[in-house]
């Protein structure tokens, strides 16, 4: 069978899924969010924190790769990068971004998109001191996305950075940074089988709160 066939053979959106009042939502759409991650996260969903990062390059094409979600509060949706991989140079020329949430079994996804902010130096070492010692080790390599001539460069320069933590265990990266896309548009999209899918978009004014409308299917 040939490739399109198999594709129109696959079924989607099949349902059923809950019912999304959007008449019912909360002036600012970080309340809505947290209720959807939670849910997902209730839910059992696999990797329910994890999300598609946008960005684009200096010839304006866009970049896209799946990151994890660290946080969201006042100051944006939070993730974390060597600031020498291609997201990190990408958002240091063009500091805007967009993220996608997709939860399948729940037949919903939220985007968003809005201006990069580089968080505290307190913030970016705390998170690097939090995650595993091979996640260090390989930030402290610092060679993400450049060419490999072989499994034994990689695996001898991941042992060089093991020791080095091993040897000194607040050993921080400097080039690690969190990053907060502090959104100026939010849209949540809920599925229906019939495709009467529900669409709400968030749009934030000038004076700092936000307007919230339905969208067409």
């Amino acid at each position: 069978m040939a490739l399109k066939e198999r594709l129109r053979g696959l079924k989607s959106l099949a349902g059923p899924f809950a019912p999304f009042d959007a008449t019912a939502t909360p002036d600012d759409p970080r309340g809505l969010f947290e209720t959807w991650l939670c849910d997902a996260i209730d839910g059992g969903i696999p990797e329910a924190h994890a999300m598609t990062l946008s960005t684009v390059d200096e010839q304006g094409y866009p970049d896209a790769r799946v990151l994890i979600l660290k946080n969201v509060d006042a100051d944006g949706w939070h993730f974390a990068s060597t600031k020498l991989s291609p997201k990190g140079r990408q958002i240091a020329a063009q500091p805007r971004a967009a993220l996608t949430f997709y939860w399948q079994p729940l037949g919903r996804q939220v985007r968003l998109r809005g201006p990069v902010i580089e968080m505290s130096r307190e913030i970016c070492e705390a998170d690097f001191l939090a995650r595993p010692i091979g996640s260090r080790a390989g930030a402290l390599l610092a060679r993400q996305s450049d060419v490999l001539v072989s499994d034994a460069a990689l695996d001898a320069g991941l042992a060089e950075q093991r020791r080095r933590i091993e040897a000194d265990p607040s050993t921080v990266s400097p080039t690690w940074a969190v990053y907060a896309v502090k959104p100026n548009e939010v849209e949540f999209w809920q599925a229906d089988e019939e495709r009467r899918h529900a669409r709400l978009r968030y749009r934030q004014e000038n004076h700092g709160g936000w307007t919230s409308e339905r969208l067409w299917p």
